[in-house]
């Protein structure tokens, strides 16, 4: 059957774009298998095992990620993404000081979740060397919105910075190294329990 040059043309966009679609695909699995192995193995795990998880061959998973930093990176950049779009959207389901509180909660899973990985916000390594500020860039605003909308309410007092809040969590995570998420939690909410407006008397 005879084709068209546009008609070729077509095709080889709509095979174009289907590669994509797989590739997407196949990047989406392997970043999720490596969370889930990297919170059972740690980031040393083997890559074959990863693979498996994701459910593709050894090759592909090199073709996304040639360098194990590459993967960890991702993963990081992934997870930092998912906490700050997290914001927005507890924003506009709850009021500004739930809101606040339940982002908060949901760093503390950013944090406590990252076996091995948050080591490479504070390496030397100068393949980790863009996190830092890829971290704050995203999760920076995203909890400064929450905080401004917040005071706004008279929920929370002013004069209160989102760097601070993102350092002192931290700072509570890793007071619990055996990763005690509930008391950790308990702990931030204390926290966030204590930058709240209190009624005069």
């Amino acid at each position: 059957m005879h084709t068209t040059p546009q008609e070729e043309g077509v095709a080889e966009t709509t095979s174009a774009r289907g590669k994509r679609a797989d590739a997407q695909r196949n990047l989406d699995r392997l970043l999720e298998a490596a969370m889930d192995v990297f919170a059972k193995s740690g980031v040393d795990a083997p890559v074959r095992e990863i693979a498996e998880r994701a459910g593709v061959g050894v090759g592909t998973f090199y073709r996304h990620f040639p360098q194990r930093a590459d993967l960890i990176i991702a993963v990081m950049k992934s997870q930092i993404d998912a906490c700050a779009d997290a914001a927005p959207l507890l924003a506009a389901e709850h009021d500004a000081g739930e809101a606040l509180a339940r982002w908060m909660q949901r760093y503390v899973d950013f944090i406590v979740t990252k076996r091995g990985l948050s080591s490479a916000l504070q390496s030397d390594s100068a393949a980790y060397a863009a996190l830092p500020d890829y971290f704050y860039s995203r999760l920076r605003p995203a909890l400064s919105s929450l905080l401004q909308a917040a005071v706004d309410k008279d929920v929370i007092r002013p004069g209160y910075e989102a760097d601070e809040l993102l350092r002192a969590v931290a700072t509570l995570c890793n007071a619990n190294p055996d990763e005690d998420t509930a008391a950790t939690r308990r702990m931030v909410g204390l926290l966030v329990d204590g930058l709240r407006c209190r009624p005069s008397v």
